[in-house]
C-alpha cells in the first residue's frame, strides 16, 4: 500500500513542477514521508519506463547537470486516477473509523 501511495505523491508533486530527485526527496520529507534514494531511484525509473514520466537535463549553479523529471500525459492521467482512487478509499475508511468512534 506504502509504494502505491508513494507513486501518488511523487505524481503529485511532479504535475506541479519538474523536479530532480534530491528535490523529490526533500518535498517527501517536509511531509514527514521518509523515503531514501534507494527507494525513489528505482521507483523513478519504473515510472519513467511506464511512460508516466519523462526527464531532461539542466545546468547545475552548484555542480554537474541534474536529471528533473516531468510527468508524460499519460503520467497526468494516471496522477489523476490514483488520486480519485486516494479519495475514495479515504472517504471509506473515514466512515469507519467515525462509526467506530461513535459506539
Amino acid at each position: 500500500m506504502r509504494k502505491g501511495l508513494l507513486e501518488l505523491c511523487i505524481l503529485s508533486l511532479l504535475g506541479e513542477e519538474d523536479a530532480y530527485a534530491t528535490s523529490i526527496i526533500q518535498r517527501l520529507k517536509e511531509a514527514d514521508l521518509i523515503v531514501v534514494e534507494g527507494t525513489l531511484y528505482p521507483l523513478l525509473t519504473r515510472l519513467k519506463n511506464a511512460g508516466l514520466l519523462e526527464y531532461h537535463w539542466q545546468e547545475s549553479k552548484s555542480g554537474p547537470p541534474r536529471k528533473y523529471y516531468r510527468l508524460t500525459n499519460e503520467g497526468k492521467e494516471v496522477q489523476a486516477s490514483l488520486k480519485a482512487d486516494w479519495q475514495e478509499l479515504e472517504k471509506q475508511v473515514n466512515k469507519i473509523l467515525n462509526h467506530s468512534e461513535k459506539e
